[in-house]
Parts: C-alpha cells; sequence; structure tokens
C-alpha cells in the first residue's frame, strides 16, 4: 500500500469545503483513503491516528494525504492539485476594475456594512478567536467547527448575550435563518414554527417533518451540542427562545436537545412555561410527562415533536395518538422472517445521523432489546471498537472513530455502503436499519453505491440461503436538491421497507425482533 501527500501554502478553505474535496478525491480509482485538511495540531494529530503518517503543523497550509495504489495516489493527488487550484466564481466586477479578495472578516463588513451573520468554520484551535472577531463587529454567529473547550465557548455567549447577539454552536451543524438553510439543513417552506435545537440531526428531522405536514419554518436556531451542559447553562437555547416568543412570525415553539444537564433542563422549562406562546419540548430519553406544564407540551420521539407543533399551529389540542403498525405490514415481516435461516436473529443497524442512533436505542430499550453501539446509551453495551456483531447492534458512522481522515458519511456515504455489506454477510445478521440524509451539504447522489451495495448484500446472502430485511427512514424533503420523493421510491423499488420518520424506523425494527424473531437477543 502507498501514500502520498502534498502541502498547499496560505491556502486557507473552510472545513465543509475540505470535506467535499476530501470525498471527491476519495471517489478517485485506487485510493483506499484520502484526507484534505487544514495542517492545525489537531487535524496533524487526527492524521497520525488514522495511520496516514506523521506531518508537520503549518495551520494557514492545506495538506492532502492519500493512501492506495501507487497509480491511485498520482492520480489522485493530480485531482486535488486540479480541484484546489481551479480559479473561485466572482462576481461581475466594473470594467477597468481589479477584485480585491475579502481577506478578513472586518473587511467583508467594510464592503458592506449589512453583514449581520458570520458562519466560521475553521480548525477549532482558531475558532473562538474568529467568531469573538465577528462578535466585536456587530455580528451573530454560526460556529460550525467542533473542539472549542468549554471556557471559550462561555466566554463567547456571555459576550454575546450582553451585546444582544447570539451564537449557535460550537459544533452547530444545522440551522435555517431566514429560509437560508446553513451548513447540513434541509429546504423547507417558510411558515409559523421556530425551532431551537442542540442536535443537528434532530433539528433535520423536526424541520423537515413540519414541511411534509404541510406547515413551514419561521426560523430554526441550532445551539450547539454542548449549550445545556452544566458548565454552559443553556445560554443560546434561552436567547432563541426569547428570539421566538419576540418574533411576530412564529407562533409555536420546538426545543429540541438530548437529556440536558438537569438543572438546566429546569430553568428552559420553566422559560418555555413564561412563554407567551405554545412550546414543544424534546429532550430525547426523557419522559415527556416530566416536561408537560401550562403551555408546554412534551414529546417522545422527534417525529411527534413536529407533529405536536403542527397540530398546535393550526389552531388544535394536540390528542394522544400512540404509535401503531399496519396489520398488513407485519404479515409482510413475519412471511420474510420465516423465510430465514435459523441462525439469522439479530439487528445491524448504520446512522449517519447521530441523534438518530440515540432515538433508536432509547425505542429499543423501551422494548426491552439491549443494542451495543459505539455511542452507546440507555444502559446498553459498548461497541468494541465498532466490530460485526456479535449480537444487535447500532453504529453512529460519524463518531470520530469513524472520521479520522475521512468526510463525514452525510457528505460521503461509501463507509455506510461498504459497512453495509460487511454487516450483511454475517450469517446471524436478520434486519439491516439504516438512515438517508438529505439536504444542503449532504451527498448529491445518495443511491448509486446504496443501491449497489443492497443489490450486492441481498445476492450473496441468497446465494448462502438467508433472506435480508431493510428497513430505512430518509431525513429531509422534495424541495431539497436530492428530492426525498425520489429517493424513497428508489429504495422501495429496490424492496426496501422506508419508513416515515426516525421513530416509525426504529419501531418496525422491534416489532421485528419482538413479533416475527421471537425476541431475539
Amino acid at each position: 500500500m502507498n501514500s502520498a501527500s502534498r502541502y498547499y501554502a496560505n491556502r486557507y478553505q473552510d472545513s465543509v469545503a475540505l470535506m467535499k474535496l476530501s470525498a471527491q478525491v476519495m471517489a478517485m480509482p485506487g485510493v483506499e483513503l484520502a484526507a484534505v485538511v487544514m495542517a492545525s495540531a489537531g487535524n496533524i494529530d487526527t492524521l497520525a491516528a488514522a495511520g496516514l503518517g506523521r506531518f508537520e503543523v503549518r495551520p494557514n497550509d492545506i495538506i492532502v494525504v492519500v493512501k492506495g495504489s501507487e497509480a491511485g495516489c498520482a492520480a489522485a493527488l493530480e485531482r486535488a492539485d486540479a480541484l484546489l487550484t481551479a480559479p473561485a466564481e466572482s462576481a461581475p466586477q466594473e470594467e477597468g476594475s481589479v477584485p480585491l479578495p475579502i481577506t478578513s472578516l472586518h473587511g467583508a463588513v467594510r464592503r458592506d456594512p449589512g453583514h449581520n451573520l458570520a458562519l466560521v468554520s475553521v480548525p477549532g484551535d482558531y475558532a473562538a478567536a474568529e467568531a469573538m472577531k465577528a462578535l466585536r463587529l456587530g455580528m451573530d454567529v454560526m460556529l460550525f467547527s467542533d473542539n472549542v473547550p468549554p471556557a471559550a465557548e462561555l466566554t463567547l455567549k456571555h459576550y454575546a448575550r450582553r451585546h444582544d447577539l447570539l451564537v449557535m454552536g460550537p459544533d452547530c451543524g444545522t440551522a435555517i435563518i431566514n429560509g437560508i438553510p446553513l451548513g447540513f439543513a434541509n429546504v423547507v417552506r417558510r411558515g409559523p414554527i421556530g425551532a431551537v435545537g442542540a442536535s443537528g440531526t434532530g433539528l433535520q428531522e423536526v424541520t423537515s417533518r413540519i414541511h411534509r405536514l404541510g406547515s413551514g419554518i419561521s426560523q430554526a436556531i441550532g445551539t450547539g451540542g454542548h449549550d445545556l451542559s452544566a458548565e454552559i447553562g443553556g445560554i443560546s437555547m434561552l436567547q432563541g427562545l426569547q428570539a421566538l416568543t419576540d418574533d411576530p412570525a412564529t407562533r409555536v415553539i420546538v426545543l429540541v436537545s438530548k437529556p440536558p444537564a438537569p438543572a438546566v433542563a429546569e430553568v428552559v422549562l420553566a422559560a418555555a412555561e413564561a412563554c407567551s406562546k405554545p412550546v414543544v419540548v424534546i429532550f430525547l430519553g426523557v419522559d415527556p410527562r416530566s416536561l408537560t406544564r401550562q403551555g408546554v407540551h412534551g414529546a417522545s420521539t422527534l417525529a411527534e415533536a413536529a407533529d405536536l407543533a403542527v397540530t398546535l399551529a393550526q389552531g388544535e389540542m394536540p390528542a394522544a395518538a400512540p404509535p401503531s403498525i399496519p396489520v398488513e405490514l407485519l404479515h409482510r415481516f413475519g412471511a420474510l422472517c420465516r423465510s430465514m435461516a435459523p441462525t439469522q436473529r439479530h439487528l445491524r443497524a448504520l446512522f449517519c445521523g447521530g441523534t438518530f442512533c440515540f432515538e433508536a436505542q432509547l425505542l429499543h430499550a423501551a422494548a426491552g432489546i439491549a443494542v451495543a453501539s459505539n455511542v452507546s446509551t440507555a444502559g446498553n453495551p459498548q461497541l468494541e471498537q465498532a466490530r460485526i456483531g456479535p449480537g444487535h447492534s447500532m453504529v453512529d458512522l460519524g463518531d470520530d472513530l469513524f472520521t479520522r481522515g475521512r468526510p463525514h458519511p452525510m457528505i460521503d456515504p461509501v463507509l455506510r455502503d461498504s459497512r453495509l455489506l460487511q454487516e450483511a454477510d454475517d450469517p446471524t445478521t436478520a434486519v439491516i436499519l439504516f438512515d438517508v440524509v438529505l439536504g444542503h451539504g449532504a451527498a448529491a447522489d445518495p443511491l448509486t453505491g446504496l443501491l449497489g451495495a443492497i443489490e450486492q448484500a441481498r445476492s450473496r446472502a441468497l446465494a448462502a440461503g438467508r433472506r435480508l430485511l431493510f428497513i430505512a427512514h430518509v431525513c429531509g424533503t422534495d424541495q431539497d436538491p436530492q428530492n426525498r420523493s425520489a429517493v424513497v421510491a428508489a429504495l422501495r423499488a429496490a424492496e426496501v421497507f422506508v419508513a416515515d420518520s426516525s421513530a416509525e424506523a426504529a419501531l418496525w425494527s422491534v416489532a421485528v425482533l419482538r413479533d416475527c424473531l421471537g425476541g431475539a437477543a
């Protein structure tokens, strides 16, 4: 196996752009692994941990590292060079003028004083400093970068609050501001429901489902995954709640998070109760009855949170509607399971969205089904090194274990597709559960590799006397570049059972394991 690398001096690009470049280089024939990253200390350590070699720290430079065949590495470096040196598109200039590049936030504001929001996506070592520059220029900040120390996050958020500004992040992957999707976000219509979320894919699930139910989003404000920790205290969520309370276009508010620190949850719930508008709260894993109070409606799943919000926006009071599975679908599950080999007893779930992995674990645990996971919760065992089997497992493919030296699987799903084949080859695998996340930032073509992997997995299984049951959930809308309806139709044509929500897909999996495979452990 060969490896090769190349530096590009003083050639900064943001992390989302570099992840997309990595995906394109990784797709080259003969390339096993590729990374296109800023040469910061953190990224250099990550490359070393991924076995891609040790390199000099040169924070303003881009480094391209590839591993594969000799010819593949050479072609990949040429491809990276072409992508990184291609001239950037620029706006038309007046005749005779020379365009001057904007090289700083200050320069951007000087050119257009109307700029009032900065999206910061730089290595974590430098993110807080850039975010503070934006705040001092009077701009709100979406801080996409991760690995920002809690003390720095607290400093940024205290400064923002004192100056009537907002910090979304760090590690804020999703927002929709004034109808514009930022980061990983879906295309949804404008409407009367505002959302504040400490979970990127959780916010995507809620906003896209609201759109599919016929309503729309006024604003979707991300907070970053650490905001509701005891150390940060929910500063951004509380600011977002207040902003939506003051917004005349918002009639209903949804708050989305994994379990907050208990004291922070109480502060947020008290603020929600004092709000003049209906508030729906989904704190995944928290009993919705403990969230419900005057004007506050607790939800148990992301889908239920969206449903409650739409009902309230229509001026109706929500009624309890326990989830159910059509009898005909159970019959189809049962018939397929009866045709399986005796060895086939286990669920293998593969998620690009970390919150979907979290929610699925909770729903299986509530049914008494334990699953091992690399991001275990609900008392589940830890999946050692995210290995294949034994037993039921759920893998978050967006975890650092898998993304070191690779693009996130939402950008490049090749890791998910290859892992699906590995899981399908295990003779104990009966059910494969997976998600497909659409929208801006996600893979432009989420289907070609996936459908090929499903067809190959099914063929291998049939040749070995086995049958496989595939269950999927597609997060997105028909307005997304990938078109949700087209993706769903293609999956169903490939004999995949496609649920309408992440929670429904998990509940179908529970039904198969409990009712069709006899509660296999």
